[in-house]
């Protein structure tokens, strides 16, 4: 399964010229599958986002995210299995910001395939199959690539 960081998500949504091609038609091909998913805390990111006007939508948050799921986006919730994991994140050098830290957590534990532009995400050298949603530097092929 394809999970989707906050940015990549909005760039999917938007049709925004960011997302890379080769990220592009594996979303598509995922989500025609039923296969691309977000963490819970991306809908938490979007609500923030949303409140610091520095992203608007055409409903509230609220029924922005049930649109999303009625058009088969997959909601994976936050577990203490996930919270316990982005704390121990910490220990293996991934970078302070929580959001980021359940994300990942949840691809790791899930054993997703993360899509994202965030250079800390891509650059850290844990084991996480990535994909560079902008298409460019070494996650941005069409394949994952697998840090170890």
């Amino acid at each position: 399964m394809l999970l989707l960081d906050t940015n990549a998500l909005l760039w999917a949504l938007s049709d925004d010229p960011r997302l890379g091609g080769a990220a592009r038609e594996l979303i598509e091909e995922a989500w025609a599958t039923g296969a691309v998913a977000v963490s819970a805390v991306t809908f938490w990111e979007v609500a923030l986002l949303v409140e610091r006007q520095r992203l608007t939508l055409s409903a509230t948050p609220e029924q922005w995210r049930r649109a999303r799921i009625a058009d088969g986006l997959v909601e994976l919730p936050l577990h203490g299995e996930e919270a316990l994991r982005a704390v121990r994140l910490g220990e293996e050098g991934f970078h302070r910001d929580p959001a980021d830290r359940f994300i990942v957590a949840t691809a790791l534990i899930g054993g997703h395939t993360l899509v994202t532009s965030d250079q800390q995400i891509l650059a850290w050298p844990g084991p996480l199959p990535r994909v560079d949603s902008r298409g460019v530097g070494p996650g941005g092929s069409r394949h994952p690539t697998r840090n170890a």
